[in-house]
């Protein structure tokens, strides 16, 4: 790799990810927990039609809501866990990078 090439990709690793945002699941007001399952406390509870963005996922409790039954959770923020149950992502996988 030469200097140019070093020089983009760090430039590139600088900028901030910007997450795309999904609906939650209508006529729901859902609970955000600071961790992955349903024993971590609620920190907040997002308004029904909410859009969040999901910053990374990571697997946790298995959880059944309008969108199936998965153990995937999505982060919404720094220390912020929704289930992917509740998070219309079209897919039951990951849709973005998973939480270190």
């Amino acid at each position: 790799m030469n200097d140019e090439q070093s020089a983009t990709l760090a430039e590139a690793e600088a900028e901030p990810r910007t997450a795309k945002r999904y609906a939650t699941a209508p006529g729901y007001r859902v609970n955000v927990r600071s961790g992955p399952g349903t024993g971590y406390p609620v920190v907040r509870v997002l308004a029904e039609g909410a859009r969040v963005p999901v910053n990374c996922q990571k697997p946790g409790e298995r959880v059944s809501g309008p969108y199936g039954t998965t153990s995937l959770w999505d982060n919404i923020g720094n220390g912020q866990y929704v289930s992917d149950a509740y998070v219309h992502t079209g897919t039951d996988g990951y849709v973005t990078v998973r939480c270190s």
